[in-house]
């Protein structure tokens, strides 16, 4: 625990926002250290995000302080140590590139995160995984197996106490349910093809259509296949002298880029999901 926090909050717009938080962190002796917030003119919506230090509190105590604030306001806020990692269990299939490189960033400490756990439904990437001192759940996954594996994909949540799912390259399509109970804490990341190229090989379908642009979206998990809000994209172009496996390459490295920026910001408490979009605090 540190003397740094995070309040993050949505709410309808109206004079007295700010005023209020600010006035909230003066009575109690908190310094704010970093301010941004948003107005949705077409919603009429306000966003916020304040990083603040208060010495000589606690989370319990800051958050029983804040609620009559958030419930004059009707506010959607959340408030956390701004130093506290998140509990993150990664997901992933055979694609190592995203898992690699998830894992190198938190070993370095360059990711807010703590990885607790790799559920694979193969597997083939448990030597990575040991390598880097995390756990491996090897979950098999059928169609008539199923719903036993999301059960035990749900068990591992769980036990592990865990606080945030990625969806590394994981090549199955969860459950509607299990979408439910992970709605907001659950990031997937996949090509920017989507719906022009579906299926196997995606980057290949790519090539034989010379495409331009490589890209990689990453967004919050819903029932919605691939459609939830999303909280990072990128491209880079690409052009005729790629062949399949390098324009595949560009778009490992894309896809790594732009899942760790997402994971980065969400584990920052820089994203506030707007309907189906977000708001991003960079």
């Amino acid at each position: 625990m540190s003397d740094q926090y995070v309040v993050t909050l949505a709410c309808p717009d109206r004079p007295g926002i700010v005023h209020a938080v600010a006035g909230f962190l003066v009575d109690l002796g908190g310094n704010i250290l970093e301010s941004q917030q948003h107005d949705d003119l077409a919603e009429h919506r306000f966003f916020m995000r304040v990083r603040f230090d208060a010495p000589g509190t606690d989370l319990d105590g800051l958050r029983a302080a804040f609620t009559p604030v958030a419930e004059r306001f009707d506010m959607a806020w959340e408030l956390w140590d701004a130093a506290a990692p998140y509990r993150t269990l990664i997901l992933v299939s055979k694609f190592a590139h995203c898992l690699n490189d998830l894992l190198f960033r938190w070993s370095n400490q360059h990711l807010q995160i703590d990885a607790v756990g790799v559920v694979s439904n193969h597997p083939d990437l448990e030597p990575m995984a040991a390598s880097y001192g995390v756990p491996f759940h090897h979950v098999p996954v059928t169609p008539d197996t199923k719903p036993e594996a999301e059960a035990r994909l749900l068990g591992l949540v769980d036990e592990l106490d865990v606080d945030l799912v990625v969806l590394a390259r994981y090549m199955q399509v969860l459950s509607n349910d299990t979408c439910r109970q992970l709605e907001g804490k659950a990031i997937n990341i996949h090509h920017s093809f989507l719906p022009s190229f579906k299926g196997a090989r995606p980057y290949h379908q790519a090539f034989d259509r010379g495409v331009k642009l490589v890209g990689a979206t990453a967004h919050y998990v819903t029932a919605d296949l691939d459609e939830g809000p999303i909280i990072e994209q990128d491209v880079m172009r690409v052009d005729h002298r790629y062949d399949a496996s390098e324009l595949a390459a560009a778009g490992r490295d894309v896809e790594s880029q732009v899942l760790s920026r997402a994971v980065r910001w969400h584990t920052e408490s820089r994203v506030i999901v707007n309907g189906h979009k977000t708001v991003v605090f960079r």
